[in-house]
């Protein structure tokens, strides 16, 4: 067997430049699109050596946040349906622990991303090192093994030769379809520099391709049966039908046999927004047209969903309905008493296809879904189009939404709207319109404050000839917008929309609907003493970041605003005063908010009684 005398860094190195992955396109790709990295002393000697020796065969990337380059990286992997992965490097102490929100995030929603911070010494004999955390009932603890609950497969290398069945089991899990997630290889500083004889045939690695496991036949046998026996069936498609790149199988799916299609968060784009099936979000979020079919449908086929509570409306959405559940995880192929068909969802959507040859549901269910959508469709058109009659009035997400999503030069829209926390979520499912599959970059399983200009960079590195329109509220642009800076940096130009609603106006006007009254949300109640209300100009701080700027005044200037970004070549930021006030009311359904059982506001009290009496229409698992 030949071998090289390498670090433990070096060929940890090698071997992720040397792996490649064979697409659905047919395509054979580097698997791993890069490594961003903040170096500290847990990881420039080691793993920084070793990335400036391969600097030529992978790229290394420097950020400005540990956790925004990590949501940097995940959002990379989901904008390419998962085929695709980046890596992460940090230092030990704060810098590993920065990363953890974004490994969370990453669990949560299903997506890849190597995790390689740096760790105290496996000799012990420094200890402790700068930064370390010091357990005295547990020797061997690190900070690092807080990640063992938020990743999918952790592993600490203590030797440098364990990197060799370490490293392939990782990408093993990221790339397998039912158990992917972030994984995470924690590197001892010493270790990695510390080399051994390194079997050639590591550095040359088989070429990766993603699984497309089957149904079984019982399953599908019964699946089958299941769906001719309904006269009124609803597809909910979920993340799965777009990691899958199903959206071909299911659009033919579904005209072959009349069922119309409702898409969750993580499902949207999975069909193009005018299909005449697709009847829009469904959800606590949802459009009204496909929230109507989900009350009145005999079954509930999820397709690719792992049945989140906005999806389902805390389990209130579909009182009649059993659900059959196709996804490639059978955790969640089972959710909540459903009737599981384990298999990829493109896989088993054809199977289905043959299976259920001249079935169709009743042509009366397919017309009323035609009806809805069509009618949906002519309402978006009025709630996303500012009307001249509201001029000085503070304008609302759906007009900026209809502003920006209507400053393209042509009807076939091919812009990537990224987002991730607020009101926007809400908004933007209802009524953002995806003509093409990943058009619609929405992180709504963690549902995390701060991803979304981190998230829009990985998006435009993965989609580099496509407009990435970052829409992110006051209150998440605050808490993480360092990576304006990288994109800057990197010539990754990012269109960023800033809606500048002075607050958390989305948690306020829950706490308003729970009976609490105004309370440390909006910066008009946060004054405290002698202290006065910060005068925050985004616009101004986006320039000191490098990007090109400006505030608009109105969504007249917004729309000219937007045909500026376009037309330009670095990071814009736009900026627009908008109310929390006023949001969409069309659609929608319950959500369960706990409400305390006891207080001394009558408000409260009331909310109380009106929870108790809505979660009468909850299903029991």
């Amino acid at each position: 067997m030949k071998t090289q005398r390498l670090t433990m860094a070096q060929a940890l190195v090698k071997h992720l430049a040397a792996l490649r992955i064979a697409t659905d396109n047919g395509a054979v790709l580097p698997y791993c699109g890069g490594v961003f990295s903040i170096f500290g002393h847990g990881n420039v000697a080691g793993l920084g050596e070793a990335l400036w020796a391969e600097r030529g065969a992978i790229k290394t990337y420097r950020a400005h946040n540990e956790q925004g380059m990590a949501h940097a990286a995940i959002a990379y992997g989901k904008a390419l349906f998962r085929e695709r992965m980046m890596a992460v490097t940090t230092s030990i102490g704060p810098g590993a622990t920065n990363l953890l929100t974004a490994a969370a995030l990453a669990h949560v929603n299903r997506l890849p991303v190597l995790l390689l911070p740096g760790d105290t010494f496996a000799s012990r004999t420094p200890d402790p090192v700068l930064q370390q955390l010091e357990d005295f009932a547990q020797g061997d603890l690190s900070v690092n093994d807080a990640f063992r609950p938020v990743t999918r497969y952790f592993d600490r290398i203590t030797r440098p030769e364990q990197i060799l069945t370490a490293l392939p089991r990782a990408i093993q899990v990221m790339t397998d379809p039912a158990s992917c997630g972030p994984v995470c290889l924690a590197l001892p500083q010493d270790v990695q520099t510390q080399a051994f004889d390194c079997p050639e045939e590591f550095l040359q690695p088989s070429v990766l391709r993603m699984r497309r496991p089957p149904a079984d036949a019982r399953e599908l046998a019964q699946a089958a049966t299941l769906l001719r026996n309904a006269r009124r069936p609803l597809i909910v498609a979920g993340g799965g039908v777009l990691y899958s790149q199903a959206g071909d199988a299911l659009r033919v799916f579904a005209h072959a046999f009349g069922i119309p299609v409702a898409e969750s968060q993580a499902g949207k784009s999975s069909l193009v927004w005018n299909d005449a099936l697709n009847v829009g979000s469904v959800g606590v979020t949802g459009s009204p047209a496909a929230n109507t079919l989900a009350r009145e449908a005999d079954l509930v086929f999820a397709i690719g969903t792992r049945l989140q509570d906005f999806t389902t409306g805390s389990h209130s959405l579909f009182p009649d309905a059993p659900i059959l559940g196709l996804n490639v995880q059978v955790a969640d192929a089972g959710k909540w008493r459903g009737t599981t068909l384990v298999a990829d969802a493109r896989t088993g959507l054809l199977q289905l296809t043959e299976a259920l040859a001249g079935w169709r549901a009743d042509a009366a269910w397919t017309t009323r879904a035609h009806h809805f959508a069509q009618g949906w469709t002519e309402r978006v058109d009025a709630l996303t189009t500012f009307d001249p009659a509201s001029a000085g009035v503070l304008p609302y997400d759906a007009e900026v939404i209809g502003a920006v999503r209507y400053s393209a030069p042509d009807s076939d829209v091919r812009d990537v709207v990224v987002c991730a926390a607020g009101t926007l979520p809400a908004e933007l499912h209802k009524l953002w319109r995806a003509a093409r599959p990943g058009n619609y970059h929405m992180e709504y399983g963690y549902s995390c404050m701060g991803y979304e200009i981190a998230g829009g960079l990985g998006v435009k590195m993965a989609r580099p000839d496509q407009e990435v329109i970052v829409m992110v509220g006051d209150g998440s642009y605050l808490m993480l917008n360092s990576e304006i800076a990288t994109s800057v940096m990197l010539g990754r130009k990012l269109v960023i929309v800033v809606l500048d609603n002075r607050g958390f106006g989305c948690i306020q006007r829950l706490q308003l609907a729970s009976g609490s009254p105004h309370f440390n949300n909006m910066l008009d109640d946060c004054a405290d003493g002698d202290g006065s209300l910060p005068e925050i100009d985004f616009a101004m701080h986006a320039r000191s970041l490098g990007a090109e700027s400006v505030h608009v005044a109105n969504v007249a200037e917004l729309k000219t605003a937007m045909q500026r970004a376009r037309a330009a070549s670095r990071t814009q930021v736009i900026v627009i005063d908008t109310t929390h006030t006023r949001t969409t009311d069309d659609g929608g359904c319950w959500w369960e908010v706990a409400i305390p059982e006891v207080s001394g506001r009558a408000e409260v009290n009331v909310a109380h009684a009106q929870y108790l009496k809505d979660k009468q229409g909850q299903q029991r698992p």
